[in-house]
């Protein structure tokens, strides 16, 4: 047998091996066998002794060596056929063996046997049986006005604060009623610092001393001393109005109407011009809410627990002591417009600008006012509570759909009725596929929050938490916080991805009590003019979109540009928004539920993501553009400030790229096969991307978490870029030139970094970025 081994190994291997070893290791049941195989060779004959091979030696004894192995011929042959026949002889019995073991295996033992596997059903393009226009049929037959009313009562809470039982109380029946609806169901705890009122927080003005029950968390707390200044709504401009008219506002405690902007804003605002506090009131010319109604809400300037900024606050991991620069260094306080109104009319000072109002006087240095802020920091657990509906093709793809369930009161507006939008829309979809065959292609999440009144905590705080899970898998988040406040206007903020998507809805979903189209009923031709906004910091929409660079929508039925006047009271009741919505509320409720609904379901129903890339083209244009003139308004005005190297070209080229990237990107989509599974997900990646690379990769998300360089807030996005050149231009002791350069570069090769990944593979990349 050795000797037939080293046959086989000359036939085969051209030469023998001097030493072959091998080891088989098994583990089972804890025993170790192991298997050592030496094979070896006839050295001796073929190896001389410093070791050469004799038949490689090109010399004389060539001859005697063919001669010599020309003797040995018949006998190695024997060898060889006796192998050959032992080979053939162990095949046969193997195959044998396992031919026999198959027939065996009868499925007559069901104690020893394994069940077959499912067989494999190829969903490919085959997954979403229905078409678009049953899907719809179907997802309106589910929504009626009947099932909401039922709906509103079973969620409906007189006390549910974040972290409260009331609250906990709400996301048991979340959980419950997403278990009936047969959904894989989770929760996700989070501990979170909020700061609430123990006792009350005082004023005190011309020796008279006023109590309020209403109060902001994340105020700085103490008492705080200074003469009052009258600042309209707070907004920047109002402040610039005050600058003009040479009015000192160090050490102020300002005072300003609620509205406009959020009250964080309004803060952040003060302490730029070195106030010392902020008081917050509902001006009876806004607001039709009572005289002594108090006031609620936070003025972090920014989303999640500001004590655990850019990670997740879970009760099991060790954070550093850091806090938010969001949070604010000066005292904040809402008082009530009795209490307002007793101020504004002792005021003296210069007169107020005449476009804000019937207000006199602006107040002076001498009308000196006490504000004492006593809030506790404490620390609260919250739940935000799951349920999915998973795909049939590309199931780790998901839209969240997501409602706020907490409320400082009865949250009626601002809570009941985006959670029960949420329910009935996961009952709806539930339903459509156990019972009328419908496949999703992809998986729909839906999300049930809570601290939402503290700045979206649980929504960030998932996102924090979970953020490289998200990444790639998320695709799109719907909002339906506070989406029925009104029924004369309808508001939609949202990614510029999914204009196309809302467009479609709006032409398609009915308006409540009509005949007539959401787009006819509100859009007056051109919706993106007349009912597109900026998406607000407090919208749980905009960390995912502006923190997580995941493409998000917000919407609502409203009465006008101002914000719902109750909510942040104890008055945000189903009653009040019946005299808001002239009893509709039921109806706009459906409709609200079918444009969001309509949106999820397209969303998981086609093949490729119906989310439009070229939509940035006209927005990138547009800022180049701005940036362009000002920069030429700058180098002529300002000369000696513009850096020399810098010029427009770079910009102009990642612009040109994106351009380029995203047509290519649509022919691909029109030319793909549908039915290739694969093809589509690579297609749907490179559309997923996009939001996420307008993340600015060059700022840390604890200093500045609102990374997207179009829609985010800080140094390094669009408007930060303007500004500063308007700063330039008027010779501003702020403006920096080599800042403007280095702002410059990095925002314009985070479009090319975007433009780059909407490409492709790093093949389809030349020369032309």
């Amino acid at each position: 047998m050795d000797q037939a081994r080293s046959t086989i190994s000359k036939i085969f291997n051209g030469e023998p091996h001097s030493y072959t070893r091998f080891n088989l290791t098994q583990n089972m049941e804890g025993d170790n066998s192991q298997v050592e195989m030496k094979l070896s060779s006839d050295m001796d004959e073929e190896v001389g002794g410093n070791g050469t091979a004799e038949h490689l030696n090109h010399n004389s004894n060539r001859k005697p060596y063919v001669a010599q192995k020309l003797g040995r011929t018949p006998k190695n042959l024997c060898f060889m056929a006796a192998a050959t026949l032992l080979i053939f002889i162990i095949g046969y019995l193997i195959g044998y063996l396992v031919h026999r073991k198959k027939d065996i295996a009868q499925p007559t033992c069901t104690n020893s046997v394994i069940a077959p596997a499912p067989p494999f059903v190829d969903e490919r393009g085959s997954a979403p049986v229905l078409d678009w226009d049953d899907v719809k049929k179907l997802l309106n037959e589910k929504l009626s006005t009947s099932n909401f009313e039922t709906v509103f009562s079973e969620f409906s809470s007189s006390n549910h604060q974040a972290g409260s039982p009331g609250d906990e109380d709400l996301a048991n029946k979340v959980h419950r009623k997403f278990k009936e609806y047969g959904m894989k169901t989770w929760t996700d705890e989070h501990f979170v610092k909020v700061q609430v009122l123990q006792g009350t927080n005082k004023v005190t003005f011309k020796g008279q001393m006023m109590e309020t029950q209403g109060f902001l968390s994340y105020s700085a707390s103490g008492p705080v001393a200074g003469g009052v200044l009258y600042a309209y709504f707070g907004r920047e401009g109002d402040f610039s109005d005050l600058r003009n008219k040479n009015i000192n506002m160090s050490g102020r405690v300002v005072l300003v109407k609620a509205g406009m902007i959020s009250f964080a804003e309004k803060v952040a605002n003060a302490a730029k011009v070195n106030a010392s506090a902020v008081l917050i009131y509902a001006d009876p010319d806004d607001y039709s809410i009572g005289e002594t109604t108090a006031l609620y809400g936070h003025v972090h300037m920014g989303s999640g627990d500001p004590y655990t900024p850019g990670f997740p606050s879970f009760n099991h991991t060790q954070f550093p002591p850091v806090e938010s620069s969001g949070l604010p260094k000066i005292v904040a306080q809402t008082i009530t417009s009795q209490m307002a109104t007793n101020i504004i009319r002792q005021l003296q000072g210069p007169e107020a600008p005449s476009r804000w109002g019937s207000l006199s006087r602006l107040g002076s240095e001498d009308d000196v006012i006490t504000v004492e802020v006593n809030n506790v920091l404490v620390e609260r657990k919250i739940n935000n509570v799951f349920g999915v509906i998973k795909g049939y093709v590309d199931a780790d793809r998901y839209v969240v759909i997501g409602a706020q369930r907490d409320a400082w009161g009865a949250g009626f507006a601002k809570s009941t009725v985006g959670t029960s939008i949420l329910m009935e829309l996961a009952r709806s979809i539930s339903q459509m596929v156990e019972n009328d065959g419908f496949k999703p292609r992809r998986s729909i999440v839906f999300a049930s929050w809570s601290g939402g009144e503290y700045g979206s905590i649980g929504a960030t705080e998932w996102l924090e938490g979970y953020l490289s899970s998200l990444s790639m898998k998320a695709f799109s988040y719907i909002d339906l916080d506070g989406a029925v406040t009104g029924r004369r206007a309808f508001k939609v903020s949202a990614s510029p991805l999914m204009y196309t998507l809302i467009d479609g809805a709006l032409n398609e979903v009915t308006a409540p009590n009509t005949a007539a189209t959401l787009f006819a009923q509100y859009g007056k031709n051109n919706w993106e003019s007349f009912l597109l906004e900026n998406m607000k910091q407090e919208s749980a929409a905009y960390p995912f979109l502006t923190f997580a660079g995941i493409p998000s929508l917000s919407f609502r039925f409203s009465n006008g540009n101002l914000d719902y006047q109750y909510f942040g009271t104890n008055l945000d009741t189903r009653e009040k928004l019946n005299i808001a919505t002239s009893n509709e509320v039921p109806q706009l409720a459906q409709t609200a539920a079918q444009f969001a609904g309509q949106i999820a379901l397209r969303l998981v129903h086609d093949y490729i993501l119906r989310l439009d890339v070229q939509k940035y083209n006209k927005i990138i244009h547009t800022k180049v553009a701005q940036i362009n003139r000002k920069v030429a308004d700058v180098q002529r005005l300002q000369p000696q400030l513009w850096p020399k190297a810098l010029t427009m070209q770079w910009l102009m080229s990642a612009y040109g790229s994106y351009s380029r990237a995203s047509r290519n990107l649509e022919s691909d989509k029109r030319n793909s096969d549908l039915e290739d599974i694969e093809m589509c997900r690579i297609i749907n990646d490179r559309i997923m991307m996009v939001e996420r690379n307008l993340l600015s990769p060059y700022v840390s998300p604890y200093e500045s978490p609102f990374r997207h360089i179009f829609l985010g807030s800080g140094s390094h996005t669009v408007a930060a870029l303007l500004n500063h050149l308007d700063a330039l231009k008027t010779q501003n002791p702020e403006a920096d030139a080599n800042q403007f350069h280095n702002q410059f570069a990095l925002f314009t090769w985070t479009l090319q970094g975007c433009a780059n990944s909407l490409a492709g593979n790093i093949w389809s990349l030349d020369n032309e970025i």
